[in-house]
């Protein structure tokens, strides 16, 4: 896919539609010409490094900031709309919680801001909080917290959720139940829209990926072609000693990187590369020729302008 071509799916009924939206802070322009649209029943992921205008889109796209220019639709509607009529569930790293209150109570003075929220209970089963209902939000744990907000943007009952960094502050085994809850929500054909930092998360979990560079879109469409962007393979073997200056003098070799005896090089040319790794490193074992990953595809479509 094309680095500015809007899928075809979404072409008409749109749940998200942005087009020419563009945000700037004194002579910082935080967002320049992004145009977006998501398809109801998508998960997508929202890349790119610090600076890159994620969160600034994310506020657009829930009324929350104002754009310079631009047009912005959820659902057809206005995003204040949108919100207000419970369409739409958020999940922002800022805005506080009072430590004092309890879970129960933070979601129930949630969703009686909405018209048809779900029950209290249900919204915390959904989040997987439901045991700790009763316990002051300022004595959860920050993976704990995590979840509580989730609840919060699930009680409204809403078609599209938009989730900034939801994943923050879990260990491993937290993110793991966190997706499988946020599963069985996409399950029932509602749309996600999620940024992160943790690039298996959107590599494992999302339908599309928009990855973001200076306020603009730089990539946009699955993991797979989005991952074709950044060409080439990756020869990684153990080699003890191998010296990086002599490994990026290797024919086919555009980048190295070294991690004690582990070596990884990425190539234009793996065939060559690695004729000539096991030429000059006889020592060399363990060694495997993969594709590129999303995680190469992001840096190097982000490694431009500083990033």
């Amino acid at each position: 896919m094309t680095r500015s071509t809007l899928p075809p799916a979404v072409a008409t009924g749109a749940v998200v539609s942005v087009r020419g939206l563009r945000r700037s802070y004194g002579g910082v322009r935080a967002v320049d010409g992004v145009d977006l649209a998501i398809a109801p029943g998508e998960v997508v992921a929202l890349l790119g490094p610090n600076g890159a205008g994620k969160s600034t889109t994310i506020d657009i796209l829930l009324g929350l900031s104002r754009p310079d220019s631009g047009d912005v639709r959820l659902f057809g509607r206005t995003p204040r709309r949108a919100v207000v009529d419970g369409l739409v569930g958020a999940m922002l790293q800022s805005g506080g919680i009072p430590d004092d209150i309890t879970v129960a109570e933070v979601v129930r003075l949630t969703g009686a801001l909405f018209p048809k929220p779900l029950t209290v209970l249900e919204a915390l089963l959904r989040a997987g909080v439901a045991d700790v209902a009763g316990r002051r939000y300022g004595r959860l744990s920050g993976g704990q917290k995590q979840r509580v907000r989730f609840a919060a943007a699930l009680v409204s009952d809403p078609d599209l959720l938009v989730l900034d960094e939801p994943t923050v502050a879990m260990d491993v085994h937290a993110r793991r139940e966190f997706w499988a809850a946020m599963r069985g929500y996409t399950r029932t054909g509602r749309t996600v829209l999620f940024a992160t930092h943790y690039l298996a998360e959107a590599e494992e979990y999302a339908d599309r990926v928009v990855l973001l560079r200076a306020g603009r879109v730089v990539a946009d469409g699955s993991v797979a072609q989005v991952r074709a962007l950044a060409s080439g393979r990756v020869v990684a073997a153990t080699a003890p000693g191998a010296d990086p200056s002599t490994l990026g003098q290797l024919p086919g070799v555009t980048r190295v990187h070294v991690d004690g005896p582990r070596v990884r090089l990425e190539c234009s040319d793996s065939d060559a590369a690695l004729r000539a790794l096991v030429v000059g490193y006889p020592q060399a074992h363990d060694i495997e020729v993969s594709a590129q990953g999303l995680e190469d595809a992001f840096v190097a479509l982000t490694a431009s302008e500083g990033e």
